[in-house]
């Protein structure tokens, strides 16, 4: 979830992270922020400071409160060290000072999730025989276990986000090489046919000339 109050900006942000493969729920005031957090879960949560009825620290301490633990970075243009402090002490993991690039926002998002997934099991079942472990890179099949690479690892990930959707050759890449890789086709084709092998080539389909889906 992303809290922020200014429009233009939400925008931005919004477009940009579902880019990058997020699913971005976007609220503008704590009131509104605070009716989607008890009808929905979320991975991580994007506050600003200074919005509207209650600003982002007493929300998330509100949260805090009512012991939803789920980790929130905050973006502000309050960069006192009492701010700093007063962020830290209400509950959150980090604290991006406005104006930030959007890699900036990127990077601390991957960094923090990843570090969340670390602490939690988190397992999903593909279907009735296969089980999916991504904190450990490990496919359960038949009571048979086949452990991934890091790219089969990160490929199966973003296929399973985007379940039934087309993953584009394009956001594969972006995602799964580094900037200063060189990706590549032949490599890529390669983790897909090692993943069809585990979980059965019906599972994840080609889409001629735009990518990938896990069905």
């Amino acid at each position: 979830m992303y809290l922020e109050d200014d429009i233009n900006l939400s925008a931005t942000i919004e477009e940009f992270l579902e880019d990058e493969g997020y699913d971005v729920v976007a609220v503008y005031d704590s009131n509104e922020a605070l009716e989607v957090l008890y009808k929905q879960n979320f991975d991580l949560l994007v506050l600003d400071v200074q919005v509207p009825i209650m600003n982002g620290f007493e929300l998330l301490q509100s949260l805090r409160d009512s012991n939803i633990s789920t980790p929130a970075i905050f973006t502000t243009s309050r960069n006192s060290i009492d701010d700093l402090s007063q962020g830290y002490s209400v509950g959150a993991d980090d604290y991006i000072k406005k104006p930030f690039l959007l890699k900036e926002l990127h990077l601390r998002i991957e960094a923090l999730l990843k570090r969340e997934y670390k602490t939690q099991e988190y397992s999903i079942q593909i279907d009735e025989k296969i089980i999916y472990n991504i904190n450990i890179q490990e496919i359960q099949k038949n009571n048979q276990k086949y452990s991934l690479n890091y790219k089969e690892n990160e490929l199966l990930k973003l296929l399973v986000k985007n379940k039934n959707s087309c993953v584009l050759f394009e956001t594969i890449f972006e995602t799964i090489w580094s900037y200063d890789e060189i990706h590549s086709v032949q490599s890529l084709r390669t983790y897909i046919k090692t993943l069809r092998k585990i979980i059965g080539k019906d599972k994840i389909i080609s889409i001629k000339k735009q990518g990938y889906m896990l069905v």
